[in-house]
């Protein structure tokens, strides 16, 4: 009963086309905004249970916005486009380094010309948009394929990104300001004049990233290049019929969805890791961000909240349950435990609802909207 729209009379177009046009979900969005942008600042800073100690922001919630960012930059590709993409690590990558050079001073040496290009270091924010339009580049560059092939293939593509650029970072110390070791530190988070240094901090500068992001994306897919997108999705055939390009559509698909998996890519480097190395963004990273996407919901923002949830509780509950039972388990036994459930997951949710728990989310509210009546 306290799910209802009776009462809710809509006066103007602007109301009928709100993102949240129930009452509500405009008052739960307003609530859990309210509990992450106070709520948990302030329990973390007079280590209020359940934030004791720090494990929770580093381990759940950092982890969590980074990642729910990145698998919004890949359902905008994949769920809203169709355009399948194992890539996804690569572009986090590109984004991490790009940021990295960028924030630490680019140098570059052309002794055939005998000089070199220097560009002084920029601002930690700077750097991580540009971080992400170097991505977006890449991502438009590895797009031009997608007009002429689909499906697996494309997907064979964008992997063969993915090994690309992992043997890049890996292979050429420019990237990583020539350290022996190839791994990198991430400069001081100065953001004019403000230094980010504590968790708590580090979290809400990743919630402000991930809040404006979301928004943008919403907005953009409501438009009209967000419907071309999903005509694409549909029938590329009937889309180019009825007037749409697939180039310019497909290409933009993959410039948004890499300049925002760029940014995450850069906030995983600069706020969670803090110092990382090639590893970081292996192609288990795209294979995670693709599972967030199919179980959250394809074609649904708040199904990449949902899917990173999913992913990144699954592990911890596998480690918690069987010792509180008393009925440790090896490391290996629950990496193989995770696998089954996601697999298993996955094969269910392709069958049974292929837009995933999203769609499940959506079906629940309109019952819940319609109850007690049956139509």
């Amino acid at each position: 009963m306290l799910y209802r729209e009776a009462g809710q009379f809509k006066t103007t177009y602007a109301e009928d086309m709100a993102i949240f046009p129930v009452r509500q979900d405009r008052i739960v969005l307003a609530v859990l905004l309210g509990i992450a942008f106070i709520g948990v600042p302030v329990l973390a800073t007079f280590h209020i249970w359940p934030f004791r100690s720090e494990y929770l922001l580093w381990a759940i919630l950092l982890p969590f916005l980074i990642l729910a960012l990145a698998a919004i930059g890949t359902n905008i590709l994949v769920g809203y486009c169709g355009q399948i993409s194992l890539g996804s690590g690569a572009f986090m990558a590109i984004g991490a380094y790009s940021a990295y050079k960028l924030a630490t001073g680019v140098h570059i040496p052309l002794g055939f010309l005998g000089f070199a290009i220097s560009i002084p270091p920029l601002p930690v924010l700077a750097s991580i948009l540009l971080g992400g339009l170097m991505a977006a580049c890449v991502g438009i560059l590895f797009g031009i394929p997608s007009l002429r092939i689909k499906g697996l293939y494309l997907a064979v593509a964008t992997l063969a990104a993915q090994f690309f650029f992992d043997w890049v970072f890996l292979r050429i110390p420019w990237f990583t300001n020539y350290a022996p070791s190839g791994s990198v530190n991430a400069p001081v988070l100065d953001f004019f004049g403000l230094v980010v240094r504590t968790p708590v901090e580090r979290y809400l500068l990743c919630l402000l990233f991930v809040v404006v992001i979301a928004v943008l994306a919403k907005n953009l897919i409501r438009s009209n290049l967000g419907r071309q997108w999903m005509a694409i999705r549909d029938m590329d055939i009937a889309a180019e019929l009825i007037g749409i390009r697939p180039l310019y559509a497909k290409l933009t698909a993959f410039a948004v969805s890499s300049f925002i998996v760029g940014v995450a890519g850069a906030l995983w480097a600069f706020v969670y890791l803090g110092s990382w190395e090639p590893l970081a963004f292996s192609i288990d990273r795209s294979l995670e961000l693709l599972f967030m996407v199919i179980i959250g919901g394809l074609g649904s923002i708040m199904g990449s909240f949902v899917g990173a949830a999913f992913i990144l509780i699954v592990p911890i509950l596998l480690n918690l349950v069987p010792t509180e039972l008393g009925v440790p388990l090896s490391t290996e036994t629950i990496t193989h435990f995770e696998f089954i459930i996601f697999g298993s997951l996955i094969c269910y949710l392709l069958i049974k609802e292929p837009h995933g728990f999203a769609r499940l989310i959506s079906i629940g509210k309109e019952k819940l909207r319609l109850w007690p009546f049956p139509y």
